[in-house]
């Protein structure tokens, strides 16, 4: 068992894949395709990927995904868009594994690891950061990010939007009725394939929104063509005449729905046509989707817990390489300030 070190994906043993398939399944931004995406649209230019890995014989047990950077603290591989970060872990020999992995990560030319956002409650996290204390690590968490959900435990639809609040249901009810009656509009659902050809809808509206322009719309453009051809991909689009005044795009694998990115046209703020256009993917996700968890990401929107059930919150976790000559403990603060400072 050895640690490894990859800088490139052609270099990664194939058997990494069973990992990364492993990873899909709890949380599509610990799928290869989204790394992938990151690392070829959503590095910052100073930053390059470094996959941390154990490897046993050809079998790679574990890879912590990271950003390799010319100072002196290296990050997690996230993005201002990832609500959830964590290592990757076969499930056999984990001890050994993660004391492997921790002793590979003290030799690294870096005096600290930033990882976020985590949860709290990741048990991966924290039997590495166990092992991680045992070669020297002192560790510092602060909170980074809510993450809103709804489980949806096997109801249809209509049980799910009964259980809302009553201000939700009205407003979606009238507003419905007012923008049929004074302008008529229709919805169409692009899912896999069709959604790449159907983004400049959704870039029509963003850019009438009070977003105004995609910040990474090579990240965007990324994901959507990665997670396209296997069919993740939910776009809605609201038009009114043939005119897109509200676009959603989402992702769905292995049960969990996740709302990535929600505009509409700011002119037709009246009609709220951003609620019909979430009550109509709800349906969708929920009916015919079959989906077990709807995940609203990141943020803390006053909007949020009228469509979601339970808030999570996600951590930023400093890992420091312990120093013990005089002013070790003034070092270790001016890192911490050094680490979180910008990010």
């Amino acid at each position: 068992m050895r640690f490894v070190c990859y800088a490139d994906w052609g270099e990664l043993p194939a058997s990494a894949n069973a990992l990364f398939a492993q990873g899909e399944k709890e949380s599509i931004f610990l799928s290869r395709a989204w790394f992938e995406n990151l690392v070829a649209f959503g590095l910052d230019a100073d930053q390059t990927m470094l996959l941390a890995c154990v490897v046993d014989g050809e079998q790679v047990m574990a890879i912590l995904p990271l950003a390799k950077c010319a100072g002196n603290t290296w990050y997690a591989l996230s993005h201002r868009y990832t609500p959830f970060y964590s290592l990757l872990l076969a499930d056999t020999d984990q001890p050994q594994v993660l004391d492997c992995l921790a002793r590979g990560l003290a030799q690294l030319p870096v005096d600290s690891l930033l990882l976020k956002p985590v949860a709290d409650d990741d048990g991966r996290v924290h039997d590495l950061q166990r092992a991680m204390a045992a070669v020297g690590f002192s560790f510092y968490r602060r909170f980074r990010l809510y993450n809103w959900i709804y489980r949806v435990q096997g109801e249809s639809y209509q049980d799910y939007i009964a259980s809302r609040p009553a201000r939700l249901r009205n407003t979606i009810a009238r507003k419905r009725r007012k923008l049929e009656r004074e302008h008529g509009y229709d919805i169409r659902l692009f899912c896999g394939d069709e959604v790449p050809d159907a983004m400049a809808d959704y870039y029509a509206v963003y850019g009438a929104s009070w977003k105004a322009n995609e910040q990474y719309t090579d990240l965007v453009d990324g994901m959507v063509a990665g997670f396209s051809g296997p069919g993740w991909t939910r776009l809605a689009v609201l038009y009114v005449a043939g005119k897109p005044v509200a676009a959603q795009l989402w992702f769905v694998l292995h049960g969990k729905a996740s709302i990535f990115r929600l505009a509409y046209d700011e002119a037709w703020k009246p009609w709220s046509p951003g609620s019909i256009l979430t009550a109509f993917l709800m349906a969708y996700v929920i009916d015919t989707d079959r989906v077990e968890e709807i995940d609203f990401l990141t943020g803390n929107d006053a909007y949020k817990p009228d469509w979601m059930s339970e808030r999570r919150e996600r951590f930023a976790l400093s890992c420091v390489k312990s120093i013990k000559p005089a002013g070790w403990y003034e070092q270790f603060v001016a890192r911490l300030k050094n680490m979180f400072r910008g990010r």
